[in-house]
């Protein structure tokens, strides 16, 4: 029997490595083995994938070193940061350059690494469609990850680069993203996106996704871009009064309205749907769901999604 190829996997008791560590565990060809790389290996989330067969790592994704020791003898890697931990797009950049770098030192064969486009050939920083965010930004969490795709290629790692797509789970936990009440009985679904698609994804189909990346034969430099579905909002809306048994009403909001709203990092997220409405075929070109599902058989659609969630609304 072929030995397990060892996948490191970066933040992996958050949601989008944690989806893919568990995804990994439960393959049932049983080609990989899981090393999960946390900052704290004693943490609940991280002994529970160690008590499921995980090798649990120490490993801080803003020390360049312990990327490296974590990614010494691994096959592959799947290499994320998280934005909203801490806000700072100059981090993350830095975060992304340090994986590479340890993915290099190391000789990885393959590396996923999770990527967004950079907005800024599309929005020029003078550009007045939106504004300018930290000096440098359109999006900062868009533009930083694609600074990054750069360094990859610059050092040879064999990378895939994945396009994300909007989580559906941020309807349930993110608070500027949430249902909102309405007159009576009815309930709001408020966002800046006109009529135009929000390709989006679960985050355990991602992963699920991810996974049959690393499954085939991959090209390096290849780039994959990931959706479950590709609804209008007005679509969603119709699909949330159907599973809820509630009517849900879409309201099509100004751009400039949205980033006034009181959640944490507003205006970032107005200027990234506004991205998504202005842009339609850029981005829903570079997501197919027909792709996706190629890698990822068992591939949900919103409705789908929905009513496996519709309790926790």
């Amino acid at each position: 029997m072929a030995t397990a190829k060892t996948i490191a996997v970066v933040g992996a008791t958050g949601k989008q490595g944690g989806s893919l560590a568990r995804a990994l565990q439960c393959d049932a060809s049983g080609a990989f083995a899981v090393r999960a790389l946390t900052r704290k290996p004693s943490s609940d989330r991280a002994q529970a994938l160690a008590r499921a067969g995980a090798a649990v790592v120490q490993a801080d994704a803003d020390d360049p070193e312990s990327l490296k020791r974590a990614f010494d003898g691994a096959y592959g890697a799947y290499c994320v940061t998280d934005f909203w931990e801490h806000g700072d797009p100059e981090r993350e950049r830095r975060q992304g350059a340090a994986m590479a770098e340890a993915a290099r030192s190391a000789g990885l064969q393959h590396v996923i690494w999770s990527t967004l486009e950079d907005t800024r050939p599309f929005v020029p920083l003078s550009d007045p469609r939106m504004p300018t965010l930290l000096g440098k930004y359109k999006v900062p969490h868009y533009d930083a990850k694609a600074e990054v795709d750069a360094e990859f290629r610059r050092l040879g790692v064999p990378t895939t680069f994945l396009l994300t797509s909007f989580y559906w789970e941020n309807f349930l936990g993110f608070r500027g993203m949430r249902l909102r009440p309405g007159d009576g009985d009815e309930l709001i679904l408020a966002m800046p996106m006109g009529n135009e698609q929000l390709p989006g994804i679960a985050i355990d189909d991602l992963a699920l996704c991810a996974l049959g990346i690393f499954k085939q034969t991959c090209s390096a430099g290849q780039t994959i871009g990931v959706a479950g579905d590709q609804p209008t909002c007005a679509q969603m809306a119709a699909s949330f009064t159907k599973a809820l048994g509630r009517p849900v009403r879409y309201v099509d909001v100004d751009p400039a309205a949205y980033r006034t709203w009181d959640f944490p990092g507003a205006a970032e997220l107005s200027n990234m749907l506004q991205f998504k409405r202005d842009f339609p075929d850029v981005f829903c070109g570079a997501r197919s769901v027909e792709r996706s599902r190629q890698l990822n058989p068992r591939l949900q659609t919103f409705e789908q999604w929905l009513e496996r969630h519709r309790s926790e609304f």
